[in-house]
């Protein structure tokens, strides 16, 4: 049975004083969408079910498992909370909740939000009564069949088909509960300056602060201490930018500098100070590493780096796109890691913060993607647009994260050669990215038609490694891939042309494991037996180390999902091959970057440090 653990939900603006609201909560369809007019919100009779938090009604870990189309469900549940005495207030977290949520407290709507994988807030002290007992009700519409809503592999026809999976609804992540005091902070943004040993902060408090407000911010590494400030506070944004007093032991900072092999994370401590008194304490993280692709490289601090991805639905077959526990998301970032890769590609969905914590702490890459729709329509436009900013906004302070990625194959966008608003709409996600973040490459479409970017990631799935050779092996094959050979019946230059923009094989492989004949399957080409398996993987993944030119690659998949049986894990979890063998083929050198390996010797000792843990 699936276990909800106490890590924060939240784990970069953390406080003590929090409630986790997982667990049994009451349930009812409404497929007549009558709940709104017949005001649910004030009725406990109309509640049939008994639903367990987070877990989807779709699943089977939910209690519910209606698989079926239901476009609106409702959600009720009560807790115990004492009016906030004095100055303090109430907040009610929801981390996602799929797709439109309607949210009341005690009766009164206190929140509404649009965006089925990223978090909302409502401070919900006015709605307190008393200190009984408090009710809080929830209403989520997902409308399966709405192309335009960013939803990712989640299918819109009734049973799974082809690479779509079941779907998930209404809530997916922690909701919980925090007390806050009346001058508090609401959100921070850490930005990393790798050349002049700094880090930015962008602290933004919940409202305007009194006069005489100022904050205190530490920042130490491994109980050292790097930088304190007083940092005086005239308005709800406060900017300031702090250097880091370290004496580093070896040329290339790797005492302090954020990666995979060492995952030093700088803890951080906020104190909102008004006059003399501390009213608000916080505690955070951040890593100090750049990430960049220049001159046919991605660079990582500064130096070549070689990405060994691989791709992850994140997906279970219990839970779906919810996880079935926070060490669940820890487990699955080990896996990773220990198959000798260093990144992963999380496909068309928007991760726990909990997940990007365990990548942040244990030394993984991500690779953050937005969840398509699948027409191209203004609202589809809006939509994704909206959500985005939402997902940039959340995700900026993970030194995991190193690349966005807002399309995938051109989906949403499926003219995207035809079409010049497609393109322009493309082109305008990349800029506005980067307008957000210049801090991290950018793919507008990954996979297929390239239109901008700062990397160039191509999806071919050629069956042995011979033909990856032939169509990558040298710069010359490369560039004449990329201008005239469609791996998956695209152009991967459409009207734009190759600069010095590094390429990835940012999908390849798919091989599914089917022993028997008859075996349910669906992959990029079929394999019988283990061995077979194994042989073939390292075929492919030789053939990608042995490219002059590629500069990384992502294998698909990690584990089967549904019906897609292709993952190198079952969708249990177990390994389908010897994990240390998976990791000598996907640790060996690279031909277009064989440093990378002698760096990995060099720091071999050190793989699995976690320099966050004080």
């Amino acid at each position: 049975m699936p276990e909800i653990h106490d890590l924060h939900p939240r784990p970069q603006l953390v406080r003590d004083d929090w409630m986790d609201l997982s667990g049994p909560w009451s349930f009812a369809f409404d497929d007549g969408d009558v709940g709104l007019s017949k005001r649910w919100f004030e009725r406990s009779d109309v509640y049939d079910r008994t639903i367990t938090v987070p877990f989807p009604p779709e699943s089977r870990a939910s209690g519910v498992h209606e698989p079926a189309y239901h476009p609106v469900v409702w959600y009720r549940r009560s807790f115990q909370v004492t009016a906030a005495e004095g100055t303090g207030d109430v907040l009610l977290h929801f981390g996602a909740v799929d797709y439109r949520a309607r949210v009341w407290v005690n009766g009164q709507l206190v929140a509404q939000h649009e965006g089925g994988h990223t978090p909302f807030s409502a401070n919900i002290t006015q709605a307190l009564v008393g200190s009984g007992e408090q009710v809080v009700v929830v209403r989520a519409e997902d409308e399966p069949r709405d192309l335009a809503q960013p939803r990712g592999k989640q299918d819109w026809q009734r049973e799974p088909h082809a690479i779509w999976y079941h779907r998930t609804t209404g809530i997916w992540q922690t909701v919980w509960l925090e007390r806050v005091p009346s001058v508090f902070l609401e959100a921070l943004r850490w930005t990393p300056d790798v050349d002049r040993l700094e880090l930015r902060l962008e602290a933004r408090l919940g409202r305007r602060p009194p006069p005489d407000t100022r904050l205190k911010v530490r920042l130490t590494l491994r109980g050292q201490l790097l930088s304190e400030q007083v940092v005086a506070v005239a308005d709800r944004l406060v900017n300031t930018t702090m250097s880091l007093h370290f004496v580093s032991t070896n040329p290339e900072r790797d005492d302090i500098l954020w990666s995979p092999r060492r995952p030093n994370l700088i803890q951080a401590e906020l104190t909102v100070l008004v006059g003399d008194e501390p009213v608000d304490s916080v505690r955070s993280y951040a890593g100090l590493r750049s990430a960049s692709a220049r001159g046919g490289r991605f660079l990582l601090n500064g130096l070549s780096y070689y990405l060994r991805l691989v791709l992850a639905q994140n997906y279970w077959p219990e839970t779906h796109l919810a996880a079935p526990s926070t060490d669940a998301l820890r487990q699955e970032v080990q896996l990773v890691k220990d198959l000798g890769f260093n990144g992963v590609r999380i496909h068309q969905k928007i991760e726990d913060p909990r997940f990007l914590y365990w990548c942040d702490h244990i030394g993984l890459l991500v690779w953050e993607e937005l969840p398509s729709a699948y027409v191209f329509t203004p609202e589809a436009c809006e939509r994704l647009t909206r959500e985005w900013l939402e997902v940039l906004r959340r995700d900026h302070s993970h030194p995991c994260i190193v690349t966005w990625v807002p399309l995938n194959e051109s989906w949403g966008v499926p003219n995207l050669e035809g079409d010049p608003a497609q393109r322009a709409f493309a082109r305008g996600l990349y800029q506005l990215t980067r307008a957000l973040d210049p801090t991290r490459p950018v793919i507008a479409n990954d996979g297929w038609q390239f239109v901008a970017g700062d990397l160039i990631g191509v999806h071919d799935y050629a069956p042995h490694g011979e033909t990856l050779r032939d169509r990558y092996g040298t710069p010359e094959a490369l560039d004449r891939t990329l201008r005239t050979v469609q791996p998956y019946f695209r152009n991967i230059l459409t009207d734009a042309t190759r600069g010095e923009e590094a390429v990835v094989l940012s999908e390849f492989g798919g091989l599914s494991f089917a022993p028997e004949a008859g075996d349910r399957w669906f992959g990029y080409g079929t394999v019988r037996s283990s061995e077979e398996l194994l042989a073939r993987y390292e075929e492919l993944v030789q053939a990608v180390l042995g490219s002059e030119t590629l500069i990384g690659f992502c294998y698909t998949q990690l584990t089967d999902t549904e019906q897609e049986t292709n993952g190198l894990l079952t969708a249990q979890r177990i390994p389908k091959l010897d994990p240390a063998r998976l990791r000598a083929i996907n640790t060996r050198a690279s031909r277009s970057m064989p440093g990378d390996i002698l760096a990995d010797i060099h720091h071999g000792a050190q793989d699995h440090h976690s320099a966050g843990h004080e």
